[in-house]
């Protein structure tokens, strides 16, 4: 990442689509906290596997993803002071009542007043059943939350937009509706990606940066826009290298004219 210019990254917590967590090496995790604090790196944003969902109607999914989020949890402790993604979950036909609750649950059940890791749940595209399509859902997940200062909410540009919010033509209201529903100080991160498809299309398919349906003057709009200054910027991009070290070099220009 400091090849590519960046001053923070996301990371697998393991598989994304499963599997187990590697034990950490101390002499590893030494070196890393060294390497952050030397080059002043911002927050980390850890992201929780795909298949982990809170919410499942099935009972043998749910106790899976409650001993995921467990071990993941402990994990980010050796990097204190960091974020930990996760996507909401599929309440997979129980209702959005039920799925709202069990996420809730579960996470009364497993975060703690001393944790130093800040975990986000993330805007969603709004597909199926899947929860956090939009920001009332969200709002009433934290609300029943009991560790309020330890939850925050991580902003997916392409999913935002696949779920119907304006980023194009109406970026000040979606804010300030995300403000007035959630709190713009719950926002701690943003993953930036651009859209293949239509607003309010509910599939979620991320696109390179100015290359989408959010396009690339919009894509500009929101990474100068005042609510998310100092906030970490994570590409989800459909790219190779050279292409997430373009498209960084393309964020940071903007803040230079």
């Amino acid at each position: 990442m400091l090849s590519f210019g960046g001053n923070t990254f996301a990371f697998f917590t393991r598989n994304p689509r499963g599997g187990k967590s590697r034990d950490l090496v101390p002499e590893d995790v030494q070196a890393l906290n060294a390497l952050l604090k030397r080059e002043r790196f911002g927050p980390l944003v850890a992201h929780g596997s795909y298949t982990m969902n809170l919410c499942s109607v099935n009972p043998a999914t749910c106790a899976n993803g409650l001993d995921m989020l467990e071990k993941d949890l402990r994990l980010m402790e050796a990097i204190p002071g960091n974020l930990y993604n996760f996507h909401p979950g599929a309440h997979t036909g129980q209702g959005t009542e039920a799925g709202i609750r069990q996420i809730s649950e579960a996470l009364n059940r497993l975060l703690w007043p001393e944790m130093r890791t800040t975990v986000l749940l993330e805007t969603m595209a709004g597909k199926g059943s899947e929860l956090g399509g939009s920001f009332e859902e969200l709002r009433e997940i934290i609300d029943r939350v009991e560790c309020k200062d330890r939850i925050g909410v991580c902003f997916d540009t392409c999913h935002t937009w696949d779920a119907g919010y304006d980023l194009v033509n109406d970026l000040d209201g979606v804010l300030t509706r995300f403000d007035r529903i959630i709190g713009l100080e719950r926002l701690k991160a943003v993953h930036f990606n651009d859209s293949k498809n239509d607003r309010g299309s509910h599939k979620d398919r991320h696109e390179k940066l100015g290359q989408g349906r959010i396009g690339m003057d919009a894509m500009q709009a929101i990474a100068l826009h005042p609510a998310v200054q100092g906030l970490p910027f994570i590409l989800e991009t459909p790219n190779g290298d050279d292409g997430y070290i373009r498209e960084i070099h393309t964020v940071l220009n903007w803040f230079k004219e």
